[in-house]
């Protein structure tokens, strides 16, 4: 078994300030809590960028450049730039920062599909910030677009043209075949880097049924010598299913993007509490923890000197 690359999503667009005090939502915060992670054993920094005077999410590259060039300085950890976004923003808007910065490492979702947390709302009545409430609500009748089109585009203009590398999410079986369309069409080469996605209402369940059968669809439509297999599970299910994984030669992500929490009705006080607390089991479980410069070479990536901070 492989050392194991441990990413750490630190904010998200999901998420609101009222869900969560410890969420990031400055630049400063964002890079202070990213900084901590990298320290703490992430070898992977998945980044979103938050509006500094309310939190919400942005898309703007003069916020994203408040945060990671400063992270960039301090650590050694791979930047992973955000082209999800939200589900409200454009593709020209998700793609504007990566764009600008050449990226080691991009996340893509890999389809279209319903990503919603709208029945939170109705557990919340004392809202932070007024756009709280009809943005969480707004998931209800939202999608996530990323067609064929819109993904041949990204693996073109950032793959190609910048020879970023992506972290190909994953949120149901017929995305990984989306995948293997993209390979046949010759639009990306091994090694791939899939992270499948669990517990996202629209998405796949938390089972761990579901897992297995990921990972037995991934080796069979890419053979495993070919990829790099990670879990993030969502919610309460973050490191039961990252453990599973880790278990199963496989890589794993938390951060505040994917849960809150650290354990049962216990907010996580920052995302390298989480990363401190996989690594933990990790190491319990006599794995070993990969450094930034392993996981770039376990995933073929260009290497920090070939962006543009």
């Amino acid at each position: 078994m492989s050392k194991v690359i441990i990413t750490c999503a630190v904010t998200g667009s999901a998420h609101t300030p009222t869900m969560s005090k410890y969420l990031p939502l400055t630049p400063d915060a964002i890079a202070e809590q990213a900084i901590e992670a990298a320290e703490a054993g992430a070898a992977i920094l998945h980044l979103h960028a938050r509006d500094p005077q309310d939190g919400r999410p942005t898309a703007d590259p003069r916020v994203f450049s408040q945060f990671v060039p400063r992270i960039q300085a301090y650590t050694d950890a791979v930047i992973n730039i955000t082209t999800g976004g939200s589900v409200h923003m454009s593709l020209a808007d998700r793609l504007a920062y990566a764009l600008e910065i050449s990226p080691e490492l991009c996340s893509l979702n890999m389809g279209s599909m319903n990503f919603s947390l709208h029945p939170v709302a109705r557990k919340i009545t004392d809202w932070r910030y007024a756009w709280e409430k009809p943005y969480v609500e707004a998931f209800e009748d939202s999608i996530f677009r990323n067609t064929f089109k819109d993904i041949k585009q990204i693996l073109q203009v950032l793959g190609e043209e910048r020879g970023t590398r992506f972290e190909f999410e994953c949120y149901d079986v017929g995305h990984l075949y989306n995948l293997a369309f993209f390979i046949n069409e010759g639009l990306l080469k091994p090694p791939l880097f899939i992270q499948s996605i669990y517990g996202i209402l629209g998405g796949m369940g938390p089972d761990p049924e579901n897992l297995m059968l990921m990972r037995t669809t991934a080796d069979r439509l890419f053979g495993r010598e070919n990829y790099r297999f990670s879990v993030l599970g969502a919610g309460k299910h973050q490191m039961p299913l990252a453990a599973t994984s880790a278990v199963m030669g496989g890589n794993v992500r938390v951060g505040l993007e994917d849960s809150l929490y650290l354990g049962k009705g216990e907010l996580a006080v920052s995302n390298a509490e989480q990363v401190r607390k996989i690594r933990r089991i990790l190491e319990e479980l006599s794995l070993e923890i990969a450094t930034p410069d392993e996981a770039r070479a376990m995933l073929g990536l260009k290497g920090r000197d070939k962006v543009n901070f």
